[in-house]
């Protein structure tokens, strides 16, 4: 199967069952129409089996109609993070050479700067969504108007690149993350499975689509013939309002989105109708997990651990009853834990014991998992061994066979000689009464060669932080049950920990100096 098929198919299926909702509702016939079209109008002004397709919007119907416009001849959709900068932006283009690019009018000066960074940006076909299209940018509704609606097929294959995502990275350049329709669907199928969605499901599409989450809702409910509710960025307010007027029933959102709604006071009523929650992209306190199964009462509530790469690594059933675990291999995975050491390459056979620390690794025979980055040799020589991919990920399988996730191997403390993982020490801190969020990390001490430093977040609207950064510092004393060694060596009040934009803590700007201190404390 392939994805523009797919769709051709459900739309057979279920031909009036919705598929879009919103200001412009589609159901899957009118949907497969309107893709129909768009991909005749694509392939008019060049784009082939082959091509890639950039997408530098917000989420929307147009931006997913033309990813599976794309789909239809057979063609890669290269969606891109809207909040790149324009030369982060510049490289990729320049990295994907897409044969045309999509923009809108939240992205139009974004991609108008990127442009003009590429020597050769004018061979770009350019596509707007929206009311105001750069100069010499072909309008999407008039693509989509002028191209035959009937049915297509160019005859795309299982190994034909899907889409290319690109990868945030920790360090250096975005590396691109081709993945095959085999990947893409079996991905989508696993989804299904994994978060036991069944006929009639419906979801926000709220996870931008240039990240593997939002890609996996949109996927996911067009092999299954469901409802999509596509937000532009995630908001509570909006989401909640969606959520309650559709009647949605499933939700694949990352912590800090859940964490966002039960602030809101109608979240309980609003949520009525959802019965299904998955998360992913970071881990999620025990308290958040509590407060989250307490107030919306799921019949399903599962921990997805992932990538771009591999899909799916695991996956936790239930996590409410096992907070902080991430569970057994997905239905298409296998997992191993190996040494974990960065001075040499580690083999994927060096496993260690139960309830040892070291880095996790998936299997590459996995129909979930890519062939290796976009033109990037020394990335693949770095994660790709043996059939098996290494994660960077840290953690370890207790008696049960479960995996739990320590973190990662760059963001791993080493305090006077001991190794301390920032999620342990994050997840006692959450407990604190006075702490709204928490972020950990090692800064440079003379003593202990890197100190842990817990960064925290007090209510809004205090005006005591000194004294809340005391208080902070006396519970973790007192009551954080951590061992003298992961205690943190000091307390830093904050505004806001950093994320990107789906919710990953990036310590790695705390470790870089980039806060500002509203207070300070010691244990």
């Amino acid at each position: 199967m392939v994805l523009g098929r797919a769709l051709a198919w459900t739309a057979k299926r279920y031909p009036e069952r919705p598929a879009v909702a919103g200001a412009r509702p589609l159901t899957y016939a009118e949907w497969d129409a309107r893709t129909n079209g768009l991909a005749r109008a694509l392939g008019e002004i060049g784009v082939g089996r082959g091509d890639r397709v950039a997408l530098v919007a917000a989420n929307s119907e147009p931006m997913a109609s033309a990813h599976l416009a794309a789909q239809k001849l057979g063609a890669a959709s290269v969606p891109l993070n809207v909040r790149y900068d324009p030369d982060e932006l510049a490289y990729c283009l320049a990295d994907a050479q897409p044969k045309v690019l999509l923009s809108d009018d939240s992205t139009v000066e974004l991609v108008g700067q990127a442009l003009e960074r590429l020597a050769d940006g004018d061979r770009t076909v350019l596509i707007h969504d929206g009311e105001n299209p750069p100069d010499g940018a072909r309008t999407l509704e008039a693509l989509t108007a002028g191209g035959s609606a009937g049915p297509l097929n160019a005859g795309a294959s299982p190994d034909d690149t899907s889409v290319m995502l690109y990868t945030a990275g920790t360090t250096g350049r975005p590396k691109g993350v081709p993945r095959s329709n085999r990947a893409e669907v079996s991905a989508g199928l696993a989804h299904i499975i994994q978060a036991r969605y069944g006929p009639s499901e419906s979801t926000l599409c709220a996870m931008p689509m240039y990240h593997t989450m939002g890609m996996r809702s949109l996927v996911a409910m067009v092999l299954l013939g469901g409802k999509l509710v596509f937000l532009p960025a995630f908001r509570a307010g909006p989401a909640l309002e969606a959520i309650e007027r559709e009647r949605l029933t499933a939700l694949y959102l990352v912590p800090t989105a859940y964490w966002s709604l039960l602030e809101e006071p109608n979240a309980a009523d609003a949520c009525r109708s959802v019965g299904k929650l998955a998360y992913a992209g970071a881990a999620m306190t025990e308290s958040l997990t509590m407060r989250l199964a307490g107030a919306l009462r799921p019949q399903v509530f599962i921990n997805h651990y992932g990538s771009t790469e591999i899909y799916t690594f695991s996956i936790e059933e239930d996590a409410a009853a096992r907070p902080g675990s991430a569970g057994r291999a997905g239905v298409f995975s296998r997992l191993r834990v190996v040494t974990a050491d960065s001075t040499r390459r580690v083999g994927p056979d060096e496993l260690v014991g139960i309830g040892e620390t070291g880095e996790i690794v998936a299997s590459l025979q996995s129909d979930e998992a890519f062939g290796g980055y976009w033109h990037r040799p020394d990335a693949d020589e770095r994660a790709l061994r043996a059939g098996w991919y290494f994660t960077g990920d840290v953690g370890e399988f207790d008696e049960r066979g479960d995996l739990h996730v320590s973190g990662r191997i760059d963001d791993m403390v080493i305090s006077g000689g001991e190794n301390v993982h920032p999620l342990e020490v994050e997840d006692a801190m959450a407990r604190c009464p006075d702490v709204a969020e928490v972020a950990v990390v090692g800064l440079p001490d003379e003593k202990w060669g890197h100190a842990v430093t817990a960064f925290v977040v007090i209510e809004p609207g205090d005006d005591n932080p000194a004294e809340r950064a005391r208080q902070v510092a006396s519970w973790t004393r007192a009551e954080s049950r951590l061992a003298a060694y992961k205690r943190p060596k000091r307390i830093v009040v904050i505004d806001a920990v950093p994320k990107s934009p789906v919710g990953k803590v990036l310590r790695r700007e705390l470790a870089a100096g980039h806060y500002e201190a509203r207070a300070e404390a010691e244990p």
